[in-house]
């Protein structure tokens, strides 16, 4: 096990030796070409390895032989790859699958190891930090949630709580295979380093990643949540096994990230996934970043509340999509006109992310979900009636898992793809 970061380490090419642009942090978002490289024999059992574990997160638990023929290659040279995967603890044997009529040995499922060090998984808000331990196979444990106090007024202060928060959650068990963070911010994927946190300036500047790294000596990738939804979407969730698909965030605020052509995109320094600032009506209200109009004024939970008070709705500060549900089906009134309109009004953004992107499968996540199927259905009949159709296009919008816990997958699936360089 002492092997495994090493190993992991070593799984750098992963699918993305055809991309090299996205290969190595150092070299995201820069706004330059590489020329592609090669493999070489020093790295093609890597990019194997790597190829392979892909393959199992994306097919499920599989014998040698299917994962041979999902591979295109022999069975003796994926017992190759495996065996010291098995040795080292990251993968396990498995259900036994009899042989078929033609007779031979009975095979066995591989998948990951119970064992296998688990990844230490953050999510930092602008109120307070999360921290849990996520295993190889997804499973979430050990959680811990600490808020910053009220009178936090600097970094050095927050680190504190914040590492005081990893501290209890790796106190579980087996020493961790490193840390990934999701941020409720903008960050500067290069560095690692917090560009800001929304009514949390005394995080502005900070360099996480950094900090976190000198602090428990292990591998440590910060991105903002959004990204880390869709991150934890492709390994764990509904965009497993999907070449091209959104994840988008809707709740006080909004954002996006875009899952194009099996890679995360990400712009210079890791920018992008702002679609809560893309302006959807020029003379709009004005917006918290100082621009107006944008998406996020009309499809906020603050414009919710906002307009729930305007409409003379019970309660309108503490409302939420669920409630409205439940007033609208009490015929309040005002309760269904308002519920429709929130309806159009998330579909207009999504409609223009499909629009411009063509991403055909969006995964919906945030305060929004609560609302279910009644209102996860009221957004499809806006949105289909504002998109294009295509002959032989089938475009879904889907929830995802609850906030908190896809947003801890997601922290952790952020560390799992700097490990094994697939997505990131």
């Amino acid at each position: 096990m002492d092997s495994l970061i090493r190993r992991l380490q070593a799984f750098r090419l992963g699918e993305n030796e055809s991309s090299p642009e996205d290969s190595h942090k150092s070299e995201r978002g820069k706004g330059i070409t590489l020329a592609q490289k090669l493999i070489s024999t020093g790295t093609l059992g890597a990019a194997n390895r790597g190829r392979l574990l892909q393959a199992l997160y994306d097919i499920g638990a599989s014998s040698r032989a299917d994962l041979a023929r999902v591979t295109g290659v022999t069975r003796g040279t994926i017992g190759g790859i495996v065996q010291p995967l098995l040795d080292q603890g990251v993968l396990a044997e498995g259900e036994v699958i009899p042989p078929n009529e033609t007779g031979g040995k009975p095979a066995t499922k591989l998948w990951f190891s119970k064992d296998a060090r688990p990844i230490c998984a953050v999510l930092l808000l602008h109120d307070r930090v999360s921290a849990c331990l996520v295993s190889l196979e997804g499973e979430v444990y050990a959680q811990n949630a600490v808020y910053f106090p009220k009178n936090v007024a600097n970094a050095a202060d927050a680190f504190r709580v914040i590492s005081t928060c990893i501290e209890k959650a790796v106190a579980f068990g087996k020493p961790i295979l490193g840390i990934g963070v999701a941020v409720a911010g903008m960050i500067n994927t290069e560095t690692g380093t917090i560009v800001t946190v929304g009514l949390a300036p005394f995080l502005d500047g900070f360099p996480l990643e950094t900090e976190l790294n000198r602090r428990f000596g292990v591998t440590v990738c910060v991105d903002q949540d959004t990204r880390a939804l869709l991150v934890g979407d492709r390994w764990f969730g509904q965009g497993r096994g999907r070449r091209n698909f959104a994840s988008v965030y809707i709740g006080e605020t909004l954002g996006g990230a875009l899952y194009l052509d099996g890679h995360l995109y990400r712009g210079p320094a890791g920018a992008g996934g702002e679609i809560g600032h893309t302006t959807v009506d020029i003379k709009g209200r004005m917006c918290q970043c100082g621009r107006r109009g944008c998406w996020e004024t009309i499809a906020s939970s603050k414009w919710l509340r906002t307009e729930a008070k305007v409409r003379r709705l019970p309660r309108p500060l503490s409302l939420d999509v669920s409630r409205l549900l439940t007033l609208a089906d009490k015929d309040v009134p005002g309760a269904r006109d308002l519920i429709r309109d929130y309806a159009f009004n998330i579909a207009v953004g999504l409609a223009n992310l499909q629009q411009f992107m063509a991403p055909n499968f969006i995964v919906i996540h945030g305060d929004i979900v609560r609302g279910g199927g009644p209102i996860l259905r009221l957004i499809q009949e806006s949105f289909h009636d504002l998109v294009f159709h295509r002959p032989g296009d089938d475009i879904a919008l889907v929830f995802g898992d609850g906030e908190c816990l896809a947003a801890l997958r997601g922290a952790a699936s952020l560390l799992l793809s700097e490990l094994l360089n697939f997505v990131i």
